[in-house]
């Protein structure tokens, strides 16, 4: 009887809506063919989208309230649907903001199991957020928003200590190693939470380089996602183990294949005076390889390299790396068009440091052998100097005094 009854007020509603849209649209013509309507016409066409609007709204909770929601799409805690799922220590899944507000209040057990939580990381439940979406979407059901943001997430002495016993694994044997590796980093990548407690441990960085060997060079995508992320001092310290570790040319190899030079170019771009020298030096360091010089081509570095030179920002470094790069033609193509030929002529001119003129003079040599145009943005700048081009792709410049 109860099913039959709800089912007789959805034709009243059905009536009702259509009776104010006939209302609202004489009121629509009234406004539209009137110059001078009155205002009262407005107010009520007001009062009927009003209405229209209600009606809405009320269906739509009526939907949600006559569909029979699956138990495994419902908080535990909440009993209602879920708009961002999550993953408890023990397995059981909760929406993010019921499960957070229990862990605040100071409780350490699972609300359905009862059990100790040995850590506190929530974990998103990517599946059962896709599947309650697709279930929605099926239904006509608006998919509840997740929150996304949770800004009074608390790190506890638990979460502390999981991350000082994987660090730990990371000293210990292979398999833990590797078990240790894979958690921190899904954990580092998928949890903002982990990311802030990784940023604030001292020690680290230094734990991971710790096990690292060419054999063995399992920290390497985790000290990557720690470049991408984290505070400026975590970034920095990650490019600088990137670099200590690009030593071995066997490494350089699985850094640049891993990623590495992307996010590091990326800290270079910042700006950061603690992040941009260890950055410079990493990628000078992997640029050393063939192959990776091909990487940091296509992965833009050659604009921001000598957009900083042009900024007078580090140009010594930056120089270097960028002579190196002059031997891959993609490259020399960039510096042709991003205007280097100006700036290294100018830099020639200026520097007091004699690196810095041989590292101009082979780039200059390499870009007009690439486009011998750029003979002509060289005699411009002959007004005031002249150049004189050594076998050995150096330049002299000396003044030419008026007699």
């Amino acid at each position: 009887m109860a099913k039959t009854g709800v089912l007789e007020t959805i034709p009243c509603a059905v009536t009702k809506a259509a009776e104010l849209k006939k209302e609202l649209e004489k009121l629509v013509k009234a406004i539209l063919g009137e110059e001078d309507y009155r205002v009262e016409v407005t107010d009520e066409a007001m009062r009927v989208l009003s209405g229209l609007k209600e009606l809405k709204f009320k269906k739509s909770l009526k939907m949600v309230d006559d569909t029979v929601v699956p138990e495994e799409f419902k908080c535990p805690i909440s009993r209602e649907i879920m708009g961002d799922p999550v993953v408890l220590a023990t397995g059981q899944t909760y929406d993010l903001p019921f499960i957070q507000r229990w862990l605040n209040e100071g409780h350490r057990t699972c609300p359905r199991t009862q059990q100790v939580l040995p850590h506190t990381i929530l974990t998103p439940n990517h599946l059962v957020r896709d599947m309650i979406s697709q279930w929605c979407k099926e239904r006509g059901i608006e998919l509840p928003k997740p929150v996304k943001d949770v800004d009074d997430e608390v790190h506890t002495d638990a979460d502390r200590s999981h991350l000082k016993s994987l660090l730990e694994k990371m000293s210990s044997s292979l398999s833990d190693q590797k078990e240790a590796a894979k958690e921190l980093r899904l954990l580092t990548k998928r949890m903002p939470s982990f990311r802030a407690l990784f940023s604030d441990s001292t020690d680290a960085i230094p734990r991971l380089i710790n096990p690292l060997s060419p054999e063995n060079p399992l920290a390497i995508p985790l000290l990557i996602e720690s470049v991408k992320s984290g505070t400026i001092e975590t970034r920095s310290n990650a490019a600088a183990a990137l670099f200590s570790l690009s030593a071995l040319d066997s490494n350089k190899l699985i850094i640049g294949k891993s990623g590495a030079l992307k996010p590091l170019i990326d800290l270079l771009e910042e700006g950061h005076p603690l992040a941009m020298k260890d950055a410079a030096s990493a990628i000078f360091n992997l640029c050393l390889v063939l192959e990776n010089k091909g990487r940091a081509v296509r992965e833009g570095a050659v604009r921001v390299i000598l957009k900083k030179i042009m900024d007078c920002i580090l140009v010594d470094e930056l120089l270097a790396i960028l002579a190196m790069l002059a031997s891959h033609q993609k490259a020399v193509e960039e510096m042709g068009e991003l205007g280097a030929v100006h700036c290294l002529l100018g830099i020639t001119r200026e520097s007091s440091s004699e690196r810095n003129k041989e590292n101009c003079a082979a780039i200059l040599y390499t870009i007009c052998l690439n486009d011998y145009t750029k003979w002509r943005d060289i005699r411009e700048e002959e007004r005031c100097q002249w150049y004189t081009f050594k076998t050995r792709g150096e330049w002299d410049i000396t003044r030419q005094e008026e007699s």
